[in-house]
């Protein structure tokens, strides 16, 4: 087994979660990479890199994933659920199937794969995981993301769940809340600059600094915003 801790990054195509694993690539981690479409990104190095066919709204797929990567290397350590999707629909708009696919891939995925690494986290002895949540999981900002903050209020409970359930065995868990951040996902549904966005490689080093503290230095929630709110 390598003493190189391991970390498991989905969502790791494009935004937060290609920013987060090239960040724990770079502090010298061994990755494996949750990719709905799988190829080894031009910065990774094949010996160190392991590439995973993942699509969060795939159903079950989190069990293969887990098991190819211990095969892989022999740990896991980490977990970043960093794959999410997103709804502009308000709570009297949306239609059940639209509900269903957001807790899909923004709560229950996570909570799968989680389970799936379980043993392995314990054995760890200082197991970490990182969910991905937003400010839309701490306040309903608008109508329009009413929808979503229902999937991710649901994501921040998550990690709250992990972290009561892995506290004994070593496991912290974290939900990250960004506010908007400079991805595909958030210049497609605000007029606001990219430059005036929270940069994801900024987000990927609070998440590495995260996962790198003692189990005496427990952070239940990181709230982050690139702009003035009452409360964040």
């Amino acid at each position: 087994m390598t003493e190189t801790r391991v970390a498991l990054v989905s969502g790791a195509s494009r935004g937060i979660g290609a920013a987060t694993a090239r960040e724990f690539a770079r502090q010298g981690w061994r990755l494996s990479l949750g990719m709905r479409d799988p190829r080894l990104p031009e910065w990774a190095d094949p010996a160190l890199i392991h590439i995973h066919a993942y699509d969060a709204a795939g159903g079950d797929l989190e069990t293969g994933w887990v098991t190819a990567a211990a095969a892989r290397f022999g740990r896991i350590d980490a977990i970043v659920a960093s794959a999410g999707v997103c709804s502009t629909s308000t709570v009297i708009e949306a239609e059940d199937d639209e509900l269903d696919r957001l807790l899909e891939i923004n709560c229950k995925a996570p909570r799968r794969l989680v389970k799936a690494a379980w043993n392995a986290l314990t054995a760890s002895g200082r197991g970490r995981v990182i969910i991905l949540g937003s400010l839309s999981g701490k306040r309903v900002k608008h109508a329009g993301s009413g929808l979503y903050s229902m999937t991710k209020f649901a994501a921040v409970a998550l990690a709250h769940g992990i972290r009561h359930a892995g506290f004994d065995v070593g496991i912290r868990a974290t939900a990250v809340c960004p506010g908007l951040v400079d991805t595909d996902m958030a210049r497609a549904l605000e007029a606001r600059a990219p430059a005036d966005m929270t940069d994801p490689a900024d987000l990927a080093r609070i998440i590495a600094m995260l996962v790198d503290l003692p189990n005496e230095a427990s952070v239940a929630e990181f709230t982050l915003n690139c702009q003035l709110e009452e409360f964040y």
